[in-house]
């Protein structure tokens, strides 16, 4: 029997078959997608990869692990903060009736988290919580080979924790804090407020390596600058790793994982500045009794995690 895996992202969509004893993949396709073309352009797009799959090999069941929030119980997206046109949109329903197969769908960081838990950094676990940490910060939680959860509007999103009582407003979260764009954020506006006659050497460093483009300013830039002790970029970093830190504490404190699995763009820095330091205020806040009971490592699967899980999804479909 074979299954075919989908991640629809935000800029690329990505597919593969492989066959569901070893979940080896036997074809892949990628494409990049033109936000401006709509929901309605990324399904003409999908449409013509799994026709052409379909003319080939024969397609048992499909898994989709989605960017944006969805309903897993009915296969309906939420709605998508990248591309216009999904809003309530019933995918699982459209791709059974265009292309005749079982369809499950899960949204991309529950999915990326199946894929570490059971192939990737959280092989070997019973219990696994996946966060990546890029433009925003998800999360996701494995058990026994099964995503907890996904009866429920929401589960292990741990980017909307707020950190500290006093955080009342809800956009007063982890994420703002210690995603990528909570991490730019700051800095530019650090940045933005520093008059003149204070301008000094961290100041034209970072505005420089944007070439004097502050919306053009990186986590990359800012990671880089760190590096070379640039005290605007440290001190941003520090609250971000400490922020983070809390809550994975937090996270750990509740649900007794036995790996922390850590993927996305940021915390592809160097590890004296991110993973260490992390590492470091999650000891600092997590329950005491369970301080060694759990590791933290990086995510193994790279670009293809999403992908992954979807076939894991696929699978694990037929074998109900």
């Amino acid at each position: 029997m074979n299954v075919v895996g989908v991640e629809i992202g935000g800029t690329k969509l990505q597919v593969a078959l492989a066959d569901t004893d070893s979940l080896e993949v036997i074809c892949s396709l990628r494409e990049t997608i033109e936000p401006a073309k709509g929901a309605e352009g990324i399904r003409h797009q999908l449409e013509a990869m799994i026709r052409s799959i379909q003319s080939q090999h024969e397609v048992d069941a499909m898994g989709i692990g989605f960017g944006g929030p969805l309903d897993a119980n009915t296969g309906i997206i939420t709605k998508s903060h990248q591309v216009e046109g999904w809003d309530q949109f019933p995918l699982a329903h459209w791709c059974r009736d265009q292309f005749g197969v079982p369809t499950v769908i899960r949204n991309d960081c529950d999915t990326a988290a199946l894929a570490e838990a059971t192939l990737g950094a959280g092989k070997g676990k019973q219990s696994s919580f996946y966060v990546t940490i890029g433009s925003g910060i998800g999360g996701g939680y494995v058990v026994d080979g099964k995503l907890m959860g996904t009866s429920r509007p929401a589960f292990a999103e741990i980017g909307h924790l707020r950190p500290g009582v006093l955080n009342s407003e809800a956009a007063n979260t982890v994420e703002a804090e210690s995603s990528g764009f909570g991490i730019t954020t700051q800095v530019r506006y650090i940045l933005e407020g520093i008059a003149a006659e204070d301008q000094g050497d961290d100041y034209w460093e970072l505005v420089n390596s944007c070439d004097g483009n502050l919306e053009a300013l990186t986590t990359k830039h800012i990671a880089d600058a760190a590096a070379r002790g640039n005290g605007i970029a440290c001190a941003v970093l520090t609250d971000a790793v400490e922020t983070l830190g809390w809550a994975i504490g937090q996270m750990i404190t509740l649900m007794a994982p036995e790996v922390v699995v850590i993927g996305g763009g940021v915390s592809l820095m160097p590890e004296e500045l991110f993973l260490k330091p992390v590492k470091d205020n999650i000891a600092t806040y997590v329950f005491p009794p369970l301080a060694s009971s759990y590791e933290v490592v990086r995510a193994e699967l790279g670009e293809a995690v999403v992908v992954q899980g979807a076939l894991l999804l696929a699978k694990q479909s037929l074998e109900k």
